[in-house]
Order: C-alpha cells, then sequence, then structure tokens
C-alpha cells in the first residue's frame, strides 16, 4: 500500500477527537511530501537537525513535534518553529526551552514525559519527580512554556494486559496532574504497535511511523 493509502486508512480508524502526529524520522522529504498531499499536518521527528531541514524544505503550515529525547544544548535550533516538544524529563529542559522561547518571542507547547514502562532505558519522570516538578517555584516563573499535558511509552511487549495496565496508569497520572494544571487536554500515548489499546485508555494523541511509511531506514 502506498503511503497515502496507509494514511488515510489509519486516519479513519482514529476517532475524530484523538490527533495523529505522522512519524518521519529517518524518511526522506518525498515521502513527507506524500502524507503532507494526503492531508497530513502533523510530523514527528526525534533528530533536531532532521527536523530543522525538514522544515526548511517543506509547507510551513505543517505542525513539527520533537517526539525524542531532548539535550538542552540542543533546544536553540528548534526554538524558532516546533510545535510541541514531547519528551520533556526534566525542570532543568523546561527552563532552557522557556529561555529559548523568550528569544524567539514565543510560547511553546510542552508534554511532560512520564516512565511507565518496564524498560530502564526509557525516559521519563515518576510520579513524584512530576509532583516535586509542578511544585517547584520556579516552575510558575515560566511564562514562555505551555505545558499541554503527558506523554509515555508502553513497554515493547506482547502482552496486552500489561501494555494496558501502562496506559491505564498512565491515565490516572493525567488526571492527577490535571487536578494542578486544569487546562491540560494532550494525553499522547500510542504507536503502531498499540494505539487501539492506547485510545481504548484515553489517548488523544497517538504517534504512528512504520504503519504509515513502512519500516524505518536505519542505514
Amino acid at each position: 500500500m502506498s503511503i497515502k493509502e496507509n494514511l488515510l486508512r489509519i486516519k479513519e480508524s482514529l476517532p475524530q477527537d484523538v490527533h495523529l502526529v505522522a512519524v518521519s524520522k529517518t524518511k526522506p522529504i518525498l515521502d513527507l511530501q506524500e502524507a503532507y498531499e494526503a492531508g497530513q499536518r502533523i510530523f514527528g521527528e526525534n533528530k533536531i537537525q532532521e527536523m530543522s531541514q525538514k522544515w526548511e524544505s517543506l509547507p510551513k503550515d505543517i505542525e513539527w513535534h520533537m517526539i525524542g529525547h531532548v539535550q538542552r544544548n540542543k533546544v536553540k535550533y528548534m526554538a524558532e518553529f516546533v510545535s510541541l516538544i514531547h519528551g520533556v524529563d526534566s525542570l532543568k529542559l523546561l527552563i532552557e526551552i522557556n529561555k529559548q522561547a523568550i528569544k524567539h518571542n514565543r510560547i511553546i507547547a510542552c508534554l511532560l514525559q512520564i516512565h511507565i514502562g518496564q524498560e530502564d532505558s526509557k525516559f521519563g519522570l515518576d510520579k513524584k519527580g512530576l509532583i516535586e516538578l509542578l511544585n517547584n517555584p520556579i516552575f510558575i516563573t515560566l511564562k514562555n512554556i505551555q505545558i499541554k499535558g503527558l506523554m509515555g511509552m508502553a513497554s515493547f511487549t506482547n502482552n496486552k494486559e500489561q501494555v494496558k495496565e501502562e496506559f491505564k496508569t498512565l491515565k490516572n497520572t493525567f488526571l492527577l496532574t490535571k487536578k494542578i494544571l486544569p487546562n491540560i487536554d494532550v494525553l499522547s500515548m500510542g504507536m503502531s504497535g498499540d494505539y487501539p489499546i492506547a485510545i481504548a485508555e484515553g489517548s488523544t494523541m497517538v504517534r504512528i511511523g512504520s504503519s504509515i511509511f513502512g519500516n524505518r531506514n536505519y542505514t
């Protein structure tokens, strides 16, 4: 199936209130152009340099989402254009995003990444770290960032019950966070292999790559 056919099939399967981030990392600009022409406007990248190059080459009505782990010293390279940063897992990173947003007279939208999977390699805050961040007096001084919600990745496993429980945990953490930040409305969870489970557990944003573009090329 073509990228366009894959994209339309997935969009038809999603509830109206669930946003689709087309994960385009490692994919050539021609593939993104095909998805764009099929109506896709939100693309997710995990390397800032690659995202910057694509931003310069593609139409300016695209929303660019940074979905990978963010190093503080790289924030300046995307601060001018990034629409949403998914993987924010520390106050230090928020401070840097705020600093760079001020330089461009912008308010940059962010998601706080919560660790829900069992793999040690996944980044993210635990519940204690999340509460400490939200209650830190510095946090409320950051006027050029906007926390839109939470993001998390389930364990890479065939155990659907485990994945379901991890998404349920993230949804409960989202509801807890909403008591502190009533305006949050994004719960980003679910990828190509598990997004139907994520949607059933309350996801409002899914990140889908290989089911749209095919397997990634890492060479």
